[in-house]
Order: C-alpha cells, then sequence, then structure tokens
C-alpha cells in the first residue's frame, strides 16, 4: 500500500529536514553565547535546545528584561548561524525530485518550522523551493516552541486538511512529539537520530533522505 494513500498534504519541517544543518546551528549557539561570556560544552547546550528562539534567548539571558534587546540577541544568533552555514547550504538528497513528485499528484506542501522569517527565507530561497510550498509557518508566530503542538496545529489550519489526510516529515524528538501531540502521523528523517530511534520515538516509517522516501511512495 502507498504511503501516501489517501495523503492530501504533507507538513514538513525544516532544519533537519530539507537541510542537514543542526550542527551548524549548536556551532552557532555556542560561538554566540561565548561571545556574550556564556560558555557551555556542547552536550549541555544540547540539553537546553528545545523552544522558540525567543524562549531560548530568555533562558540564557534571563537578566535581559527588554524585548527589544531580546529581539536583538535573537537576530544576532540566526545571523551567525547563516554565516556559518551558507557556504555549506544544501538540500537533503532527493529533496527536490521529491516535492516536484507530490506537486504532480496535487499533494500539498506545507512548511511549519521553529526557524524565524530571516531563516526560512535564507533556506527557502537559498535551495530554490519556495513554490512548492502551499503555506508557511514560523516559529516567529506561535508562543510555544516543539514539543509543544502549536505550531502544528497553526499549520495545519492554514491546509484546511484533515489530520487523517496529513503526514508530517520530521527529524528531532521534539518534533515528533509536537506533531503525534496535534493528531498526525509522523515520517522520521535520520539526520539527527538513527533510524530505530525515529521508530522507537513513534514514527510511522523512517528515511535516510527523500531518494528513500520517493521510493516507498512510488
Amino acid at each position: 500500500m502507498s504511503l501516501i494513500k489517501n495523503i492530501r498534504g504533507i507538513l514538513f519541517d525544516m532544519d533537519g529536514t530539507l537541510v542537514d544543518n543542526i550542527p551548524f546551528h549548536q556551532e552557532a549557539w555556542l560561538r554566540f553565547l561565548g561571545n556574550h561570556g556564556i560558555h557551555l560544552r556542547p552536550e549541555d547546550f544540547h540539553a537546553q535546545n528545545h523552544g522558540t528562539l525567543n524562549e531560548m534567548i530568555r533562558k540564557f539571558f534571563p537578566h535581559v528584561e527588554s524585548r527589544e534587546k531580546r529581539i536583538e540577541l535573537g537576530e544576532e544568533k540566526e545571523a551567525t548561524y547563516r554565516h556559518i552555514y551558507r557556504p555549506n547550504l544544501k538540500e537533503i538528497e532527493g529533496l527536490t525530485p521529491f516535492l516536484k513528485f507530490l506537486q504532480s499528484q496535487h499533494i500539498s506542501c506545507h512548511l511549519a518550522t521553529m526557524g524565524d522569517q530571516n531563516n526560512i527565507d535564507f533556506t527557502l530561497n537559498g535551495l530554490g523551493i519556495r513554490r512548492y510550498f502551499d503555506t508557511v509557518t514560523g516559529g516567529h508566530e506561535v508562543l510555544k516552541g516543539k514539543p509543544d503542538p502549536e505550531i502544528f496545529i497553526k499549520s495545519l489550519k492554514k491546509s484546511g486538511e484533515n489530520p487523517e489526510n496529513i503526514l508530517v516529515f520530521e527529524d528531532s524528538g521534539g518534533g515528533i512529539r509536537s506533531a503525534k501531540s496535534a493528531g498526525l502521523k509522523v515520517i522520521g528523517l535520520a539526520t539527527t537520530h538513527s533510524k530505530k530511534e525515529l521508530i522507537e520515538m513513534g514514527c510511522v516509517n523512517v528515511f535516510s533522505n527523500f531518494h528513500e522516501a520517493m521510493e516507498v511512495i512510488k
């Protein structure tokens, strides 16, 4: 049975799903925090790496009360990330052919990412894939980050589809929990975690890249 039988739309995470960029985000956070006198080991940062950008900034800079200053700090971190990742920007193998195939099957595509607008533009425009997405929902549009389901609930509402006719592509534990809490079935991309780990987290299927996904779907 085809994986997309009765599927009318697919919601895609961005970081770690469209692009294999999570190590670059971590490097950017560590460099940015270090520039502000906050020195963390990678494993210590990883344990705190969840939530919206605003939530993360509040966590690391609890003394900063000014909203404008928190926004400025968030923009500094994301600019650091884009500077680091720009020379390495590339899609996960098979993404564009996969998006073209979904378009040919009249299956709508939607982006549901905790990334901000600048990072969304950087990724979609840099890869030349914006035209394939019917709706885009970013972290700046929600109050609570993954694993809260808010981002997927909002994206699902924009899609106009019923949960049973939607699939989600995700790479992280928080993203999987978020999508499942919104009542959605999840396909895992094995960038951040192994296939075994993603299945244990509740994914209905797992792929290394979109070439693999295409083989199953077609």
